[in-house]
């Protein structure tokens, strides 16, 4: 059957892949696709599998079953490699070369690099240029960091914790660059610990757990799929009490008032309703995704159910 023209390319995939490491099953019989013009970010806890999988997706490791492709064959094919840019957490550059010296170097990799103005600028070192590596911040080392992913304009990145170490305004900064690339056709990979720049930035979210690949929807979807609500209201019955009820999660107290996360939002508010009839400013809200994520990730029913509907 003929390729849909409406759907987006698919520029790398993963086919019932496994990886083991001695008696650990790193990874275990994972499907995943990423296409162009889309921001994809894998959510796990540590162990969950996301290192394995995007080491396999770029030819770092090699599939002890099913297959990995990166545009077409395999990721460990060099010619392959050129047309993606990695930014790993732990990077490691020579401290004496300057910030443009590093940026020349690696766009001389690729056939067709950004010109070094437009890199700089776009990774938002400009005015580092001249600066050695070595004299940097740990936020401005990201940034350059990125400098080198960007640099030959790869159709497929790859950003793994990209916005550690940054300021609030850098991290802002740093959305509206990887929003410009999805814009211009630029399939993205992020991996992060801060949910709610997966929720700011993603098409997608994939949640691994152990090795396996739990859902595969948009921010919205996996926020529908979690099992619960959140309440917040201003009350008098203390928080130990509402933690002890049967269908609470967790709660604590906020300035907005106290608020909870339970899966049995009808029963718990008519609970609360009886225990405190002066109950005011009442909210009932989705999950957020950091919510929704240890709701999916953490309780075993859920996850099951996510398996299958997978």
């Amino acid at each position: 059957m003929p390729d849909d023209p409406n759907r987006p390319t698919v520029l790398a995939r993963l086919e019932a892949a496994g990886k083991r490491y001695g008696a650990v099953q790193a990874l275990d019989a994972v499907d995943l696709a990423i296409h162009a013009g889309q921001v994809l970010a894998v959510l796990g806890a540590n162990g969950a599998g996301k290192t394995t999988a995007l080491g396999l997706l770029t030819g770092r490791l090699s599939p002890d079953a099913g297959r990995a492709e990166l545009f077409g064959g395999d990721p460990r094919d060099p010619r392959r490699r050129r047309g993606i840019g990695v930014m790993l957490q732990d990077g490691e550059l020579p401290d004496t070369l300057r910030v443009a010296e590093h940026v020349r170097l690696f766009s001389s990799y690729y056939p067709s690099p950004r010109p070094l103005a437009e890199t700089l600028a776009l990774a938002g070192v400009a005015d580092l240029a001249r600066r050695p590596y070595g004299a940097l911040s740990g936020g401005q080392k990201r940034r350059v960091q990125f400098a080198l992913a960007i640099c030959g304009r790869p159709p497929l990145l790859f950003v793994d914790e990209p916005t550690v170490g940054l300021d609030v305004e850098s991290r802002r900064a740093f959305w509206a660059v990887l929003r410009q690339l999805r814009g211009e056709g630029t399939g993205i990979v992020l991996t992060t610990h801060y949910l709610e720049e997966a929720d700011a930035l993603a098409d997608r979210i994939v949640l691994m757990a152990g090795g396996r690949l739990l859902a595969d929807d948009s921010p919205a979807g996996i926020k529908a799929r979690a099992d619960g609500k959140r309440l917040r209201a201003r009350s008098t019955v203390a928080t130990a009490e509402l933690a002890s009820w049967p269908g609470v999660l967790r709660v604590h107290d906020t300035a907005a008032g106290t608020e909870l996360v339970t899966r049995e939002a009808e029963q718990v508010l008519r609970r609360w309703l009886a225990a405190d009839p002066g109950l005011a400013e009442l909210e009932v809200r989705p999950l957020s995704l950091e919510e929704a994520f240890v709701s999916l990730t953490q309780d075993p029913v859920a996850a099951g159910r996510l398996e299958q509907a997978a």
